[in-house]
């Protein structure tokens, strides 16, 4: 532990990080290709109303009948909010899967510390299940990338433990799934060339749960401990990692706690990539590779 895991150290080093840092795409991951019409939504939730971009499938200009819903939520540690971020995988999934994605924003650390972001996303997939909306709520999927796919997690275990709104797949892509083991604790095989640093993680964790102890939480931790045991019932999951990402083997965890109770649609480990490959990497193909098994697993989830 350093002087890092100090709330306050940590505070300040997240607040400057989320401020310098934009995580913008690569243009070889960019697929310029793609064009996708969006609109725009204000969403109330318990924490306040959130913005988010709405992207439309082709279908969904043709006056045909309402189409799936998918919502996506950013990564960025807890505490960096650039949805835009994921603008080429929503433009993919519209376009490829023929459904409405939302992509929205949410509350961040230090501000808002656990557990607000996770009751957020969990109250932004109840409005999107809304029978009033323009899309088919009955036919809903959630995911995120890194830490949006911690929240995505949480997300699906409120709609278990509450018993809806009905989720077809839970997308868990190169997430963390155990914030008790520090990230120095998690190694990769590029050593102190893999993209996730001991010391972001140590900063991510600290300002979103300043106390080690609530880390423990299975909304926090669903691979930690027994906090994946006995989840029957839970949303299908596909969980994909990336082979040299530090937060690969907590993430097969929870991949094999599912299989045991038969959530686990797939485990899919990216090969020869790390963390964000699919943003900040020129790995065209991998990413392109991995969006279309997704899709894929979708295309199942919703017509199932």
């Amino acid at each position: 532990m350093s002087i890092l895991s100090t709330p306050v150290i940590a505070d300040t080093a997240a607040r400057i990080f989320a401020a310098t840092i934009r995580p913008a795409p690569r243009a070889a991951v960019g697929l310029p290709e793609l064009t996708t019409r969006t609109t725009s939504s204000l969403i109330q939730t318990r924490h306040g109303q959130v913005s988010a971009t709405v992207y439309h499938p082709p279908a969904s200009d043709t006056g045909s009948s309402a189409v799936p819903v998918y919502v996506n939520v950013h990564g960025g540690g807890f505490v960096v909010g650039h949805p835009e971020q994921d603008d080429p995988w929503c433009r993919y999934l519209a376009t490829h899967a023929g459904v409405a994605v939302i992509n929205p924003d949410y509350v961040l650390a230090p501000r808002y510390r656990f557990p607000a972001a996770a009751q957020q996303i969990y109250d932004i997939v109840c409005w999107a299940a809304d029978s009033r909306r323009e899309w088919d709520g009955g036919r809903l999927c959630v995911g995120g990338q890194s830490a949006g796919g911690n929240l995505s997690a949480a997300a699906a275990r409120m709609a278990w433990a509450k018993a809806g709104p009905t989720i077809a797949l839970q997308v868990l892509h190169y997430a963390p799934l155990d914030l008790v083991t520090p990230t120095r604790d998690k190694p990769s095989p590029l050593g102190g060339r893999a993209i996730m640093k001991p010391w972001m993680g140590e900063v991510f964790d600290t300002a979103y749960i300043p106390d080690p102890t609530q880390r423990q939480d299975p909304l926090a931790s669903p691979a930690w401990g027994s906090n994946a045991d006995n989840l029957d019932g839970i949303a299908p999951a596909l969980i994909v990692t990336a082979e040299h990402d530090r937060l690969r083997d907590e993430a097969r965890r929870y991949a094999a706690k599912l299989d045991e109770v038969g959530a686990l649609v797939e485990y899919y480990d990216v090969p020869g990539v790390d963390h964000g490959y699919n943003i900040m990497s020129d790995s065209v193909e991998a990413t392109r590779n991995t969006y279309a098994r997704i899709v894929d697993h979708i295309l199942t989830a919703i017509q199932s």
